[in-house]
């Protein structure tokens, strides 16, 4: 059975050649055109790996991997001291990329760092202004924009249980972040799950997680303060089952946030989601369950379609909200055990881009339209072991991947390998 995300972008709380395996990012495979892999993509090479029921099948046939011509990108260590860089989410907000993580000192001590950069390339320390003896180790993990405005989260284990203390920051009108001070229980306390991300909209802010109640929501409409919403119903769990959420997005409509909910009686979970006009009063949307373990991990909106990114048995899947109903969106990669999981997606216009992991290593997929999926060449193969983490981020026809194995964080950048938009 698989349990609930941790607070960072790597899925736990503590945070050779290419061969015939078919995944992405191993040395040695050759160079293709991306007019070859979409003519595969349209052929149905990568078709859906289960069928419109949503019933797992085989794992979808092998497509030629799209391969961009990444550039490594190198980030500024910011001002207060030598130390090891670590990288955990990125956006775009207001023209500008904005990256996140923290510096880790010899010692293991930590501090929060940011940057930001107008083309994703000559990236700049952000100015940050803690206000808390925890806000001042945090690890910054989690990003969301809304207009110009960025909230990030962060968070650092510590107290007598060394649970992490959670807090959030809001971008100043001069650029730099600043901590918000909030009461302990507003993200801790007896209640306390996990905070897992924010994300921004035309209504504010978000950010999904849960309580013991089952999943939660805070809002905000500036980020400069959250309010938590947990128990609510249809949010929380309930006679039925137990609900979790595991991201968030804005819609033309208001907020999706989308997680699982395990039946009751059982251990494995069905997907499921809810929307809600108002970030107050939510209804659900069930996904297309089976008797397969099946799990909406991230969502993103893409040119204005939620798609949401999980597990589907023994792959990856796919789903599209239209018409208040999900549809199949296509299967892809394979999950390879029970700790699989989706670290991050991201919207190119109508595109997708998903970081899936099977707790080894990290892989990059690309969906150019719904229902097809080819591998995404990385620059480098990419452990997923310990505490490590992956991202990614695109806007402008240009995509930034960041990666951090647990002993450095680093950042490419590339053109997207397809013409979208």
């Amino acid at each position: 059975m698989r349990t609930g995300h941790g607070v960072f972008t790597s899925r736990r709380s503590i945070d050779g050649d290419s061969g015939s395996s078919g995944r992405p990012g191993r040395p040695g495979r050759s160079r293709v055109t991306a007019v070859a892999v979409l003519a595969a993509l349209l052929a149905g090479g990568a078709a859906a790996g289960c069928t419109g029921g949503g019933q797992a099948s085989a794992p979808p046939s092998p497509v030629p991997a799209l391969s961009p011509a990444w550039q490594a990108v190198t980030l500024p260590v910011p001002p207060g001291g030598p130390g090891r860089l670590m990288v955990r989410d990125a956006t775009v907000c207001g023209g500008r990329w904005v990256l996140v993580g923290a510096v880790a000192a010899a010692d293991g001590g930590t501090r929060p760092a940011a940057w930001t950069a107008p083309d994703g390339q000559a990236w700049q320390p952000v100015a940050l202004h803690p206000k808390t003896f925890y806000g001042e180790q945090d690890v910054l993990y989690s990003v969301g924009c809304a207009g110009d405005r960025v909230a990030v989260l962060g968070a650092k284990s510590g107290g007598a249980h060394g649970n992490p203390r959670v807090s959030s920051w809001y971008s100043a009108a001069d650029g730099s972040l600043v901590e918000v001070t909030a009461y302990f229980e507003l993200y801790g306390g007896n209640d306390a799950v996990n905070v897992a991300r924010v994300r921004g909209g035309q209504r504010g802010f978000a950010i999904a997680g849960n309580r013991k109640s089952g999943a939660a929501v805070w809002l905000s409409p500036d980020a400069t303060e959250f309010t938590l919403l947990e128990g609510a119903p249809q949010l929380a769990s309930d006679d039925g089952g137990r609900t979790v959420a595991n991201d968030v997005t804005a819609t033309a409509d208001g907020w999706l946030e989308v997680g699982a909910v395990t039946p009751a009686g059982r251990i494995d979970r069905d997907p499921l989601a809810w929307t809600s006009a108002d970030g107050r009063s939510w209804q659900r949307v069930p996904g297309p369950a089976t008797s397969a373990y099946e799990e909406f991990g991230r969502v993103v909106t893409a040119a204005g379609v939620p798609v949401a990114v999980g597990l589907r048995g023994d792959v990856f899947g796919a789903w599209r909200l239209v018409g208040g109903a999900w549809q199949d969106a296509g299967g892809f990669d394979r999950t390879d055990g029970p700790t699989a999981w989706v670290p991050a997606v991201a919207a190119a216009g109508p595109a997708v881009l998903a970081v899936v992991s099977d707790a080894v290593d990290f892989r990059l997929w690309l969906s150019p339209e719904a229902g097809r999926w080819a591998p995404v060449t990385l620059p480098a193969a990419l452990t997923a072991k310990g505490d490590a983490a992956a991202g990614v981020a695109a806007a402008g026809g240009r995509m930034v991947l960041l990666a951090d194995d647990g002993t450095a964080g680093r950042v490419w950048l590339a053109d997207l390998p397809i013409r979208v938009g």
